[in-house]
């Protein structure tokens, strides 16, 4: 007997700026159990793109993590930082085929020019060619007057006019570092990424790289954006914001309060199970449909819980 072909390959992408704290595990949980339930595939990549934001030993920890809590990948880890080479190939294509420029305006240049003007984006002015004795900073994609639209699974309708909206954007950064958006595609594409599940804070995002996955002939992924978690002030969790780090001598409460975020509804008996038994329970009861659309919840720390709880509820 033959087995089925692999419709569905997702992925976890987290940044090694810290260790793996609630809104993290939110993204990795949910993208996991949704390629599980339909028996697809779960990779992870390490979007170790920028190093003056990485913290020394997070990729590890974040792993360890992950492994901790029982959600295992399907194939080897993607680092960012080895795929310098790839980057600059697509880069050299967009170039050569005059769909990027190189940019020479700083940001405090581009501020001043916006504040003396109507327009709302970066007005190209390096679009025709740099100035007489200008140096070349950035690279940014030639963005022509389009409306981008797509369907996404959770948040639904959406919709960006790209040049009116974003303009010109910049796909390699004055620092010499490729832009998120140019990288996160090619890595999708070289992995063949079928379905991107992740927090709704890169919503406003998925037009630009929708742009670019047709710049460059590449399948567009479905997309689902999660809600996003917030602390008491509405800022997403993040290291910046001091998110704690999940309690990984305890796991199982985490991942309970985290599918409660979901809108899933895990029984309360299970928040003090193996988290074996509670991700088996997770894949079995994975409801996408129930997943809230907001596209951020707030969540409410429990000292008892090392982490945070639910906002429809946690363990007392």
């Amino acid at each position: 007997m033959t087995s089925k072909p692999i419709t569905y390959r997702g992925r976890f992408a987290p940044s090694p700026t810290g260790p793996l704290h609630f809104g993290s595990l939110v993204a990795a949980l949910g993208s996991y159990l949704d390629a599980r339930a339909v028996g697809g595939q779960w990779l992870v990549r390490m979007e170790d793109l920028d190093p003056p934001r990485e913290v020394p030993g997070a990729a590890a920890e974040i792993l360890h993590s992950l492994e901790l809590l029982g959600l295992h990948w399907d194939e080897a880890v993607m680092y960012q930082s080895q795929r310098a080479n790839a980057y600059a190939e697509v880069l050299d294509n967009l170039l050569r085929a005059d769909r990027a420029y190189p940019c020479a305006c700083s940001r405090k240049e581009i501020e001043t020019t916006l504040a003396n003007t109507d327009a709302l984006v970066y007005p190209g002015t390096c679009r025709n060619g740099l100035a007489a004795g200008r140096t070349p900073r950035s690279v940014r994609t030639r963005v022509e007057e389009l409306n981008i639209a797509f369907h996404d699974a959770i948040q639904g309708p959406y919709a960006q006019q790209l040049d009116r909206e974003v303009g010109d954007f910049v796909i390699r950064r004055a620092d010499g570092l490729m832009a998120y958006q140019l990288a996160v595609i090619v890595d999708d594409a070289a992995q063949g990424i079928t379905h991107v599940v992740r927090g709704s804070d890169l919503l406003d995002s998925t037009p630009r790289q929708i742009f670019l996955q047709q710049q460059l002939d590449y399948v567009t992924p479905d997309y689902a954006h999660l809600p996003l978690a917030v602390n008491a002030e509405g800022v997403k969790l993040s290291k910046q914001t001091r998110a704690p780090a999940i309690d990984i001598h305890r796991p199982s409460r985490a991942m309970w309060a985290a599918l409660r975020f979901l809108g899933q509804d895990p029984p309360v008996e299970l928040a003090d199970v193996p988290a074996a038994d509670l991700l088996s329970w997770a894949n079995e009861h994975w409801e996408r449909s129930a997943v809230p659309s907001q596209r951020t919840l707030h969540t409410q720390h429990d000292s008892a819980a090392s982490g945070l709880t639910a906002p429809a509820g946690g363990i007392e």
